[in-house]
Formats: structure tokens, sequence, C-alpha cells
């Protein structure tokens, strides 16, 4: 698999062991049922707090009402957590291995 050949060769062998429960704890996370994966939303660092990452959010989640589908995805970043709340997205828990930063899986229930 390219992905975990990429992971192997960019990911130094002492926290190789963190990174493969983060990705297991993520998995874990999903939900079971059909669902919309929002794997990234990113705006560049110049552009923020320009009402872009709600554009982008707005887009996203019309398709996934239009098909009454939840959504689900990761926040990595604590100072999304609010943006994805305002849109309907309720945490799940926090995923915290190792020296990673804390990931909040999100889950928008179908509309």
């Amino acid at each position: 698999m390219r992905s975990a050949r990429f992971l192997d060769q960019s990911v130094p062998r002492d926290v190789m062991a963190d990174v493969n429960v983060m990705f297991a704890e993520m998995a874990a996370s999903h939900p079971h049922k059909p669902h919309w994966y929002l794997p990234t939303i990113g705006v560049e660092p110049h552009l923020h707090r320009k009402g872009l990452g709600s554009q982008l959010l707005t887009e996203t989640l019309k398709r996934c009402d239009q098909e009454h589908m939840p959504a689900y995805l990761e926040s990595s970043n604590p100072a999304n957590t609010a943006l994805y709340q305002r849109f309907g997205f309720e945490g799940l828990g926090v995923i915290h291995v190792g020296d990673s930063p804390p990931m909040v899986p999100m889950l928008r229930s179908a509309r």
C-alpha cells in the first residue's frame, strides 16, 4: 500500500507505534452507518477569519443534506471546534495518543 510505505519512510520509528494507535482510534470513531467523511477542510493562514471555512462547509453540507446523510470529521485544531459546532457537529470524545495534539471526532446528524 502506497500510504503505508510513505509512513514508513517519513515517520520516525520511535513514534510509529503512536501513529498506528492514533489511526486505529480514528478508525474506531468513524460511524458504522453510511456517512460523508470530510477528511480535510483547510484555509490558508493568511485567509483565516474571512468566512472561507464557513463557505466550504456550507457547500459541502448542502450535498450531505440533499442526500439526507450524516457528516463526520476529525478536528485536529481546537480553535475549529466551535466552527463545526455552529454547523451542527457534535464532539464524540477526544483522541489523544503520545505527543500528538488532541483530535476531536465530530458527527453531524442527517438532515
